[in-house]
C-alpha cells in the first residue's frame, strides 16, 4: 500500500489536506472517499484503518480533513454541515478530474450523514456506507447546546466540544437544521450499508434503525458488537473496513484477473518497465504473487524481494519435509517454525581457506519444534531439515538453459 498527499481546493478557495491510499499494485479498481466524524480529522486511527483495509479490496481511498479541521484551511465555524457536503463534492470533483470518479462514499458519525447527502447529488457515486451515523443532522447540536443561547446573543462564542475549544457562530448553528436527512435517505435509491454499534453511547443504535427504515433496498445492516463510537479498537475498525470491502463486491463490477500464459513452463514473471519500478508479477498456473525490492534500494516494497522468495521456498520445503518424516515415524510433532536468513559472507569470516578469498552465499536455518519430542528425535529432525528437496537444490550445482522466445 502506498500513500500520496494531496491538496484540494474547495469552492471557497480554501485548501483541504487529503491523503490518497492506494492498493499494493497502485492500480485501484475503484475510488472511495472517507468522511470523518464531527470535530475529528482524517488521522483518526479508525479512519486510517478502514481506508487501508479498503485498499486490500482494490480501492483507492481518499481521506481528508473538513474545512477548519486537521491541516485544512479555514475556521471551524465554517465547517457547518452544508460546508462539509460542499467539501465532499469538491474532493469528488478533484478525484474525478485527476484520477477516476469515486464510486463509493464512506462516512463516520456526522460524516455518515454528509456522505448520504453528497451521494444524493453525485451521479458517479454507486454505493454508500455509514458507520455510527445519526438519523438526522441536528442530532449533533447537543454537543454544543450549552453555547447556542450565547450565540443568539453575541453572534459568535467559544464552546468546549470533547475537551477542545471551538468557535461557533449563528450560521454554524442554524445550518444543522436545514437538511432533511430522512427524506434524502428515502430518495437515495443507491445500495446502502449501515454499520453501527449497539453499545454506541454517542449516537444511539436507534439512529441506525431509522436510517434503515427510511432507506429503500438494496440496504444492509451490520452490527459492530462491543465497539465504541470512535471505533478506537483497531480490531473494530479493521473489521468494519473489510466488511465494507466485501459488501461492495455485490454492487461493483469485479474486474477479471487475467492470468499470464506460462507457455508450458512452471512459472512466469512479468515486469512492465514503463509502468512499474521493480514490481514484478509472478504467476503459476493457478496462483499469483508480487515481488519487489525494498525502498532502501530503490523499490516500492509492494512484495517480498527475490531473495525473500528464495528463503520462502526453503522455509516451506523444510517445514513440509519435517511434517512428512514425523508422520511416517509417528512422532508427536505438532508445530514447526523455520527461520531462514540469506546473506553474503566472506570466506575468511567463515574460516574457509580459498586460494582467492571471496564472498559466499550464506544461509542460516533455525528450527523450533513443538511437540512431545526427546533430544534424539529433535537431532534426527535437524538432520532431515537439510534433506528437503529445495535445500539439496541450493547445495548442488545447478545447470541453466536460457533461451529467447517470441
Amino acid at each position: 500500500m502506498k500513500r500520496a498527499k494531496l491538496t484540494i481546493e474547495n469552492q471557497k478557495g480554501l485548501k483541504l489536506q487529503a491523503y490518497l491510499e492506494l492498493p499494493a499494485n497502485e492500480k485501484p479498481n475503484h475510488y472511495a472517499i472517507f468522511a470523518h466524524c464531527f470535530t475529528c480529522t482524517s488521522n483518526l486511527s479508525a479512519v486510517k484503518n478502514i481506508s487501508r483495509a479498503l485498499t486490500s479490496h482494490g480501492f483507492g481511498v481518499i481521506r481528508f480533513d473538513f474545512t477548519g479541521l486537521g491541516r485544512s484551511e479555514g475556521e471551524f465555524s465554517e465547517s457547518h454541515f452544508s460546508a462539509n457536503v460542499e467539501d465532499l463534492i469538491a474532493v469528488n470533483n478533484f478525484i474525478a478530474s485527476n484520477y477516476k470518479a469515486p464510486a463509493l462514499l464512506v462516512g463516520h458519525s456526522l460524516g455518515g450523514a454528509a456522505v448520504l447527502t453528497a451521494a444524493s447529488q453525485l451521479d458517479n457515486v454507486k454505493a454508500v456506507a455509514t458507520l455510527g451515523a445519526p438519523a438526522s443532522v441536528n442530532h449533533v447540536t447537543h454537543l454544543f447546546s450549552h453555547g447556542i443561547e450565547a450565540v443568539k446573543e453575541k453572534g459568535e462564542v467559544e464552546v468546549n466540544i470533547g475537551g477542545r475549544p471551538f468557535k461557533i457562530n449563528t450560521t454554524f448553528v442554524q445550518d444543522f437544521s436545514k437538511t432533511d436527512l430522512p427524506t434524502i435517505v428515502n430518495n437515495l435509491r443507491k445500495p446502502l450499508l449501515i454499520l453501527h454499534s449497539p453499545t454506541d453511547t454517542i449516537v444511539d443504535i436507534k439512529n441506525a434503525e431509522k436510517i434503515y427504515h427510511n432507506a429503500h433496498h438494496p440496504k444492509s445492516f451490520v452490527t459492530l458488537d462491543n465497539a465504541d463510537h470512535l471505533l478506537s479498537k483497531a480490531s473494530d475498525s479493521n473489521y468494519a473496513g473489510h466488511v465494507i470491502g466485501v459488501w461492495t463486491q455485490r454492487y461493483f463490477e469485479t474486474k477479471q484477473h487475467v492470468m499470464l500464459d506460462t507457455k508450458g513452463e512452471q512459472m512466469v514473471g512479468h515486469l512492465n518497465l514503463i509502468e512499474d519500478n521493480f514490481t514484478t508479477s509472478i504467476q503459476t498456473k493457478h496462483h499469483t504473487m508480487i515481488a519487489d525490492e525494498p525502498a532502501s534500494v530503490g523499490g516500492d516494497n509492494f512484495g517480498p524481494s527475490p531473495y525473500e522468495y528464495l528463503n520462502a521456498a526453503l522455509v516451506a520445503c523444510t517445514a513440509m519435509t519435517l511434517k512428512l518424516y514425523a508422520e511416517r515415524k509417528k512422532w508427536d510433532l505438532q508445530e514447526v517454525f523455520v527461520y531462514v536468513t540469506h546473506s553474503k559472507k566472506h570466506s575468511d569470516d567463515l574460516g574457509l581457506e580459498y586460494e582467492n578469498p571471496k564472498y559466499l552465499d550464506h544461509i542460516t536455518k533455525k528450527l523450533k519444534l513443538v511437540g512431545n519430542l526427546d533430544e534424539t528425535q529433535k537431532k534426527r529432525l535437524s538432520d532431515i531439515a537439510s534433506k528437503c528437496p529445495v535445500h539439496k537444490t541450493l547445495e548442488s550445482k545447478v545447470l541453466f538453459d536460457i533461451q529467447i522466445i517470441k
